[in-house]
């Protein structure tokens, strides 16, 4: 266990850099992407690497979870290491691996989660430094890839496949399901003695 990809991963802090790394090779596959599925699947697709690099944003010197434990926990640790990670493996990547799933298998309607997480949590972003007045780790990229990538995409993916009420509400409810549970397992840390 001493050398084991979590201990790596989690204990010494090096996923947001990892995940900068994949990103990197995943966005070079656009254009093969683009030639291959379509620029519709490629929207869908490219929600995961923008997220990622939001991530690097967010979670370098593991500024997100010292910044919530800080200003949310008031000094006591809301959120784990292992908690930040899980959250964004499995309520990020995993997501957005389905939804792409969805989208190239059943429908490209439902793969519609993978642009509404993203948009979802940039509007937390954005709301939180206007309440707060200062930055908050992962601001920018919420802003400036999120906001018009994401959204854009949900407007230009939603419109080309005729997406019905039930894809929409699906990806919406995905997205604020994910960001319901985080402000639930931070609360109830908030309300452990």
């Amino acid at each position: 266990m001493r050398h084991s990809p979590l201990r790596w991963l989690i204990g010494q802090w090096q996923w947001p850099y990892a995940t900068a790394f994949a990103a990197a090779f995943l966005l070079a596959l656009i254009p093969a992407l683009i030639a291959t599925a379509g620029w519709v699947l490629t929207l869908i697709y490219v929600q995961l690497p923008i997220y990622m690099l939001h991530q690097l944003e967010e979670h370098t010197d593991d500024r997100f979870r010292t910044f919530t434990n800080a200003e949310i926990g008031h000094g006591k640790e809301v959120l784990s290491r292992n908690a930040t990670f899980f959250i964004n493996s499995v309520g990020v990547w995993g997501i957005g691996l389905v939804a792409f799933y969805l989208a190239v298998f059943v429908n490209p309607g439902w793969g519609l989660a993978a642009m509404y997480l993203p948009f979802v949590n940039a509007f937390g972003h954005v709301g939180q430094g206007i309440v707060m007045r200062r930055y908050n780790p992962g601001l920018w990229t919420a802003a400036f890839l999120f906001l018009p990538i994401s959204g854009g995409a949900l407007v230009l993916v939603s419109r080309a496949v005729h997406a019905t009420l039930a894809m929409q509400l699906t990806g919406l409810f995905t997205a604020l399901f994910v960001h319901a549970l985080i402000i639930i397992h931070v609360k109830r840390q908030l309300a452990r003695p």
